[in-house]
């Protein structure tokens, strides 16, 4: 990817709420980036439920067309991979170890990626993800089993998260 459209994957669990939501802020709050998203361990094809959905209106994003994907090979080119939880970092270190040094929690990367000029790829390898020991407070709970309010909640967290790591990836 070129500096001028850098491109960011988010990836939770089925990719069905939070890298669905978070991915569709993101656009939203940055147009100028690419934006992917994937999960570790999909049902491929599924669309999102209606919760999310909701949750993205109540919140005021606008929904965005979706079927649930595999994080794939190519996913693993982006500039960021951004997890929602830890065992999504984790999972990249396992199966795509080449990957792990730029993959990180949203609320990580919200808090600790550098806001300054510079290629995001410098300023990523800076941070050293591949070494990072990874803590409780990082996970974006998944809200799935949980009912609207649940969602609605989540999407907030993700919005004030998706809000703070935007500018930082320009």
């Amino acid at each position: 990817m070129t500096a001028q459209q850098p491109h960011v994957v988010f990836l939770c669990t089925g990719n069905a709420a939070r890298s669905v939501m978070a991915g569709a802020m993101m656009g939203a709050h940055a147009a100028h980036v690419q934006v992917t998203t994937a999960g570790t361990h999909v049902i491929e094809g599924q669309p999102m439920s209606w919760r999310t959905r909701d949750a993205m209106v109540e919140v005021g994003v606008e929904p965005v067309s979706h079927r649930s994907r595999q994080l794939r090979p190519h996913d693993l080119e982006a500039d960021l991979i951004v997890g929602m939880a830890k065992e999504h970092i984790l999972y990249v270190r396992r199966q795509h170890p080449e990957a792990a040094a730029k993959t990180g929690t949203l609320k990580r990367l919200a808090r600790d990626l550098p806001h300054e000029p510079g290629a995001l790829a410098e300023r990523v390898a800076h941070l050293q993800l591949d070494q990072v020991e990874l803590e409780p407070w990082e996970d974006v709970p998944d809200p799935a089993g949980g009912d609207l309010e649940v969602f609605i909640l989540c999407a907030r967290d993700l919005l004030g998260l998706v809000a703070e790591l935007a500018p930082r990836l320009a």
